[in-house]
């Protein structure tokens, strides 16, 4: 079930909500992990059950680590089970052909990672083993970033868990959050992606080319973003704080800054429970370089077993290697106007490479910046046609937005709430009106 479906909408969240605003201080676990399950359940009946078994598993893996002194062993023992089952529907169907192809349950690389984190938190000292399993399952399967994320660790929510804020400004404050990414996903990647594709289709100039890649760009940006944000929102409703998951990632000034802004919380896992502990940088250079060679394939491999996948994350291994050279010192001190362009052309080529993993093959994709830059006017038309919205999606990708907000915050509080209000039932009215009439409502990160 997408968050920018009718079905959650207008069915799924109001319930959820009406129920969990209603149920006592003392069930808000139990309502959260019962309605989660059941979001779940509504995608993959089948699957609910390995999910259950995920909870089961890290919730005893936890309980014994506390209670054991043989902690190394039984940590290498959940990392092996959480890896190992990430690892077979993941990738075994690539690996060995004549398993077939596998389903992949929604949303495993995000749950997966969280009990990983709790497992080893738990083994480092820095959160104790819950002994609340109700708790435990509702921070495994909690819906808001089930399926996309944020990555959330335990450390994050745990007082939380046991008690949380439940206020009226918070609800509020939430509801304006889900608009946002509401409006981001249906209003912005949606028209973008579908764009897209329909370039995709017919392209055959260089000018056709260099426009699918903008529209897909801005569509992964949106889609993911926005998911991000209505789960973030989503959070707050029921008294959690999610991290942000992005820092408009599209107005950095080098590969560095941009994988900084960019789905936080998957570096920030990789940062933490891979790379330190491979030693980072604190071994010497080539020690380094190897660190970060592992943890940029792993980024890599993470998003699916395609070969492109992991060209992707070499990719960014190459040019963060150079930067951390020396290039990177480079970039700070040309005019911000080159390092941005550099930046935007190279994560450019990233999405480039990401992409051609389905209906066209990389050389397929490259074939099409080998044909005249202008063929025809169609090309010419089509950009004309769609300037409008390109620069809609331009603005909508730096800070201005938030700051005209919170600069009307500041200088009339009293007119803000109000305009809150227009916003996010403009929003829904908007959202609602689009998916009435379109049947193109897609999300790129399903997959992974």
């Amino acid at each position: 079930m997408l968050f920018s479906s009718l079905e959650f909408l207008y069915v799924f969240l109001p319930l959820t909500l009406i129920f969990y605003a209603l149920s006592p201080r003392g069930l808000k676990n139990g309502i959260l992990l019962l309605v989660s399950l059941l979001f779940y359940a509504y995608g993959e009946p089948i699957y609910v059950f390995l999910m259950i078994a995920t909870i089961a598993l890290n919730y005893g893996f936890g309980r014994w680590l506390q209670r054991t002194s043989a902690r190394k062993g039984v940590l290498v023992c959940a990392v092996a089970v959480n890896v190992g089952l990430l690892f077979f529907f993941k990738y075994a169907g690539a690996i060995f052909p004549a398993l077939g192809q596998i389903p992949l349950p929604i949303g495993i690389s995000f749950y997966t990672f969280q009990a990983l984190s709790y497992v080893v938190d738990v083994y480092r000292e820095e959160v104790r083993a819950s002994d609340r399993p109700v708790a435990f399952g509702a921070y495994i399967t909690m819906f808001p970033q089930l399926i996309a994320g944020p990555i959330v660790r335990y450390s994050d929510v745990e007082r939380q868990l046991m008690e949380r804020g439940y206020t009226a400004e918070r609800i509020a404050s939430g509801i304006a959050a889900f608009s946002v990414g509401l409006a981001k996903k249906v209003l912005l990647a949606n028209p973008a992606g579908a764009l897209a594709d329909s370039l995709l289709a017919e392209a055959d100039t260089v000018l056709c080319a260099v426009l699918w890649l903008v529209f897909y760009s801005f569509q992964i940006y949106f889609d993911f973003s926005g998911y991000s944000d209505m789960a973030v929102g989503l959070g707050r409703m029921l008294g959690f704080d999610f991290p942000e998951n992005f820092c408009y990632p599209y107005t950095a000034k080098s590969i560095t800054d941009f994988w900084r802004r960019w789905h936080i919380t998957l570096s920030s896992f990789f940062r933490e429970y891979v790379y330190i502990p491979l030693g980072g940088n604190r071994r010497g250079r080539g020690r380094t370089y190897l660190n970060l060679l592992i943890v940029w394939s792993l980024t890599g491999l993470w998003h699916g077993a395609s070969f492109n996948f992991l060209l992707w994350g070499l990719y960014f291994f190459i040019i963060l290697l150079v930067e951390k050279a020396g290039f990177y010192k480079l970039l700070n001190q040309i005019p911000s106007v080159f390092s941005h362009g550099y930046a935007i052309l190279l994560i450019l080529v990233g999405w480039f490479i990401f992409a051609s993993d389905g209906t066209k093959d990389t050389l397929s994709l490259l074939s099409l910046f080998g044909n005249a830059p202008f063929s025809n006017g169609w090309s010419l038309y089509e950009l004309r046609r769609h300037l409008p919205f390109l620069s809609v999606l331009i603005f909508g990708v730096t800070p201005i937005p938030k700051r005209i907000f919170s600069g009307i915050e500041k200088r009339c509080p009293r007119s803000f709430g109000m305009l809150r209000i227009v916003f996010c039932m403009g929003s829904l009215i908007l959202c609602t009106a689009y998916l009435v009439s379109s049947g193109y409502n897609p999300f790129l990160y399903f997959r992974f």
